[in-house]
């Protein structure tokens, strides 16, 4: 599982790092708001955790801006604040759950574990008038059904989770084929093809670009 760490105080990003990393988790960690959003938008990640008093873009802004693009991900807001009001804003925002700083780092790897742990009983996903069933891998539009093959599934879910963002065919690689280290080249661009075709088939109004990496986007 990959978590986008956005923490200013370097001191406590390295220690946030250790202590995920040493939880099985895969960390990319970035200091300001700006860096955290184009990571955002480039990369696909399980989860967010994002300090709110950052410099260049604070994190709720940066969350509101994630949402308003149709990115989903789980999002634990970080603060020293501590205020009602404070904590109502980030939840307005889009943020899943909140964590008040100081906080015991046992407290936080439980609260992501929640957290991403109900973002997967979520069974569908939509984006334009594309649903994916993550109980029984069918992608459907009101014309119709078809029940994906698991890899077809997760890549599409991959796309579906950070729909106008953009992802290298090398990180869909390591993503979904991390397994199978002699899995050729053009892995991905053989079943991005694939589900071109399903997403034609079922008239959907979304399809996948392949200008400057892979991306989710309506076409009507």
């Amino acid at each position: 599982m990959k978590i986008l760490l956005a923490e200013d105080e370097r001191s406590l990003s390295r220690a946030l790092t250790a202590i995920l990393t040493r939880s099985g988790y895969s960390v990319d960690a970035v200091f300001d708001g700006e860096e955290a959003l184009e990571k955002m938008e480039s990369e696909s990640y399980d989860a967010f955790v994002l300090d709110i008093m950052m410099p260049k873009i604070d994190g709720i802004t940066v969350l509101k801006n994630i949402r308003e693009s149709g990115n989903l991900t789980p999002a634990i807001m970080l603060t020293a604040k501590s205020e009602v009001e404070d904590k109502v804003t980030g939840l307005e925002a889009g943020a899943n759950d909140y964590l008040t700083k100081p906080f015991n780092s046992k407290e936080l790897i439980a609260r992501i574990q929640a957290m991403t742990g109900t973002f997967r009983k979520h069974p569908k996903l939509s984006f334009g008038n594309v649903t994916i069933d993550r109980e029984t891998l069918e992608l459907s539009t009101p014309t119709g059904g078809l029940r994906l093959a698991n890899r077809e599934f997760q890549l599409l879910e991959v796309l579906m989770n950070s729909p106008n963002s953009r992802i290298s065919a090398e990180r869909l690689k390591e993503k979904l084929w991390s397994d199978e280290p002699e899995a050729e080249e053009g892995i991905v661009n053989i079943y991005i093809s694939y589900l071109r075709k399903k997403l034609a088939y079922l008239s959907a109004d979304v399809d996948i670009s392949s200008e400057e990496g892979y991306g989710l986007e309506q076409t009507i």
